[in-house]
């Protein structure tokens, strides 16, 4: 099955996110994109207009405490997703994240991560 998440329109769903969680005091740090017709390794560029072929759009997200979220979502469909809620706790790792078959299925995701991490945003 060949699938291909709109990166762009993720990185609309994160942007529509910021002013909410700046209002909770989270720090979103920019948007990176990895270009798939970059030569190896890849470089992670903060200029969308610098990327010719989107193969991945990622932010890290700061809050409270050292509190910390990675999302790395890949037009493939599948997504990295890192967090560390509580290093003294053990409350750190990656989440299980499906595989995307739409833009459209990323909002809900998102939501879902970023709630784990800081849940009074939910």
């Amino acid at each position: 099955m060949d699938r291909t998440i709109d990166l762009d329109q993720a990185a609309a769903t994160i942007a529509e996110r910021l002013p909410r969680w700046q209002a909770l005091g989270l720090v979103a740090q920019p948007l990176t994109w990895r270009d798939e017709a970059a030569a190896w390794p890849r470089p992670l560029l903060t200029e969308r207009s610098s990327v010719h072929d989107p193969d991945s759009v990622g932010i890290v997200l700061t809050g409270p405490n050292d509190t910390e979220l990675h999302v790395v979502l890949f037009r493939g469909g599948w997504a990295d997703i890192d967090f560390c809620a509580d290093f003294d706790r053990g409350d750190y790792g990656s989440l299980p994240t499906p595989c995307l078959t739409s833009a459209a299925e990323f909002p809900d995701h998102l939501d879902r991560w970023v709630s784990r991490v800081w849940p009074s945003t939910a």
